[in-house]
């Protein structure tokens, strides 16, 4: 199937202030090439935004990223 909708895979990318987003691999592509130093750590791929929401929840716990 030519389907892409279900292989999209997610990034936690934590920014200079600390705070962590959460980025599909397109846009996590385009931050690094448009603006390298905003990306200063990023964990994944997860393979949903369920995933990724959950491991930013675990990395604010336990402090390595801020709560937005």
């Amino acid at each position: 199937m030519g389907d892409m909708s279900g292989s999209e895979r997610w990034y936690v990318v934590k920014r200079p202030n600390a705070q962590c987003q959460i980025l599909t691999e397109d846009e996590l592509e385009k931050s690094q090439t448009t603006n390298p130093s905003e990306t200063v750590e990023h964990w994944g791929p997860f393979t949903s935004e369920g995933e990724a929401i959950a491991r930013r929840v675990g990395l604010i716990r336990s402090g390595k990223c801020q709560p937005s």
